[in-house]
């Protein structure tokens, strides 16, 4: 597909991928481009990427991924200004890192990881995306009707992509229970809505990065980084959020990748 004149929505728009992907789809010429994020830092970056680009193509959203009426709301905002969204990269995301089970030596006893926790990465990793992607899907579904449009023909083109943000942790990770569940899950997802979208013009697929220099990496450490990360890495190095960006762009760009994409830099973990 085309990018260049399309209409992107992207959620965690104001840092790591998010912004990478922003700022790439920017310069490769979509022609509106909603960065949503729950920070109110999104209205610098996106005034940053109008005047990079020499004009009003990126529009901030402030909220909550999770919320329903927000999303509405966005996709309400752009079709209105725009016309219907073609692409839907769903960045936001969180960690909350424990160990599923672990002994406290003091009680003596064993803990579980808190469930509140679990259900909140849930919410934000999981259901967040799946729900930006189906809005998309829908608004194409409803305009083809209106069209008297039936089943997507090839020579129609592709209409839409939808991209999740996976992780090498889907492939299970130590002290990531929740994180791991999730990213593993949008595989499913992804597998999913890519059987019923294309019945309406829209691919979906899944990239999963390795550890990528974004504020969620650093905050792991740079003692943690340099001992469980880069040691494993063929590259030496943390993934360049820009790398991703190119990655996720060359996904909606050739029709013939589909399924999953791993841009890990040659992460492979030794075993515990």
């Amino acid at each position: 597909m085309e990018i260049k004149d399309k209409i992107a929505v992207v959620t965690g728009a104001s840092s790591g991928i998010g912004l990478a992907v922003s700022q790439h789809l920017a310069r490769l010429g979509v022609s509106k481009l909603g960065m949503v994020d729950i920070s109110d830092d999104v209205n610098n970056k996106a005034k940053s990427i109008n005047d990079e680009i020499g004009k009003d193509i990126a529009c901030p959203f402030t909220g909550d991924t999770t919320d329903g009426k927000f999303r509405t709301s966005v996709y309400d905002a752009l079709c209105n200004e725009s016309g219907i969204v073609n692409i839907c990269i769903p960045c936001a995301g969180i960690t909350r890192d424990a160990l599923a089970v672990r002994y406290n030596k003091e009680s003596k006893k064993a803990e579980i990881y808190p469930e509140n926790d679990f259900r909140k990465v849930v919410d934000v990793n999981l259901i967040a995306p799946s729900y930006w992607a189906m809005e998309m899907l829908a608004r194409h579904a409803e305009l083809r009707a209106h069209q008297g449009l039936k089943k997507w023909l090839p020579e129609e083109h592709v209409q839409g992509t939808i991209i999740f943000i996976g992780s090498v942790s889907s492939q299970g990770n130590k002290g990531q229970i929740s994180y791991a569940s999730t990213k593993a899950g949008l595989e499913g997802a992804a597998a999913t809505l890519s059987k019923e979208a294309i019945f309406h013009g829209v691919r979906c697929g899944v990239i999963h990065p390795g550890f990528t220099d974004t504020p969620m990496v650093r905050a792991l450490g740079d003692e943690y980084i340099k001992e469980h990360i880069l040691q494993y890495t063929q590259l030496g190095r943390l993934i360049r959020p820009e790398e991703i960006a190119e990655a996720i762009c060359f996904m909606i760009a050739n029709s013939a990748v589909s399924g999953n994409l791993w841009a890990d830099a040659g992460w492979h973990p030794a075993a515990s």
